[in-house]
């Protein structure tokens, strides 16, 4: 088993981590390899890492059996795409807030290393979304969470149509519209109000945002639907995003085809956590503010 290592180095001690994780893989005898970019910036640190297990980006994802993302859930999520296009599992570190993609946190550094060494683990996939857009040399767009368009740096509200398996389903003037994985709902998607939906479940979410009638509201498709949005604005171009990372601009009016990916994304699952255990911890499900806010107001 190789294992290949991406990490944030903007985080916070990442690369103390990044050395201890490796000299943990090392003890177990498990190979490894990390990217260029590590040792780009390891000179600021008095950190040890062998030159002889670096590799260029490309490389990692190409070669290694799994690979570990060390970072937050953005972190997980540039990685997840260049993982998903190698047909790569992936596996979170978490170095940041709590977060919903990223399975483990670098306290269970131990256990993980000892369920990946026993290959304890299992494989979920999760769905991805493609996009392609009525605009010549437009590049496929991939989404692990969402594919947003939106006004971008226009101040007023753009008009969206929609059809479903090419049914006319409306038209509305928006701030845009997020289409959003199951994974995805947990993100952007939640903060308009869109649904939870559990991440293996076969289902596409249409949410608006901010649209200009209370009428419109989040949709939820069939994974087998095809979805085709017209964006229109008297501005000279709209955006599209990726995740929050990858970011396009179009000029109005175009067309916009989403449908699920043929290729899921993999993510190694381990016993350390659960997908409700997060959701309750992110989401304070079952804890009362008051009780703290009396707690408080006693101690004053």
């Amino acid at each position: 088993m190789l294992i290949g290592i991406i990490a944030n180095i903007t985080k916070e001690n990442v690369f103390d981590v990044v050395s201890s994780f490796t000299s943990k893989l090392r003890k177990e005898k498990i190979n490894y390899i990390l990217t260029k970019s590590i040792a780009e910036e390891k000179g600021k640190f008095k950190i040890k890492i062998d030159e002889d297990f670096l590799t260029e980006d490309e490389e990692v994802y190409e070669k290694s059996d799994i690979i570990i993302s060390i970072g937050g859930d953005g972190t997980m999520l540039a990685t997840a795409y260049k993982a998903h296009s190698f047909d790569k599992p992936v596996l979170g570190l978490n170095l940041g807030k709590l977060g919903f993609l990223v399975e483990t946190d670098v306290s269970q550094m131990d256990s993980v290393i000892s369920l990946l060494k026993k290959k304890k683990y299992t494989i979920e996939e999760r769905m991805v979304l493609t996009g392609v857009c009525d605009i010549p040399r437009c590049d496929r767009l991939i989404a692990v969470n969402d594919l947003v368009v939106e006004k971008g740096g226009w101040p007023k509200m753009i008009e969206l149509t929609a059809w479903v398996d090419d049914e006319y389903v409306t038209t509305f003037s928006a701030d845009g519209l997020i289409v959003a994985t199951p994974t995805g709902s947990t993100g952007y998607s939640l903060s308009t109000g869109g649904p939870i939906i559990a991440p293996t479940a076969k289902a596409i979410t249409l949410s608006p945002i901010s649209p200009h009638s209370l009428t419109v509201r989040p949709l939820v498709l069939s994974s087998e639907q095809v979805i085709k949005l017209r964006a229109d604005s008297p501005h000279r171009e709209v955006q599209v995003s990726c995740d929050g990372q990858r970011v396009f601009y179009f000029p109005p009016p175009f067309e916009i085809t989403i449908k699920k990916s043929e290729r899921p994304l993999k993510l190694i699952k381990t016993s350390l956590t659960t997908y409700f255990e997060t959701l309750r911890n992110k989401l304070l499900w079952g804890v009362d503010v008051r009780i703290n806010k009396l707690n408080s107001e006693e101690k004053d």
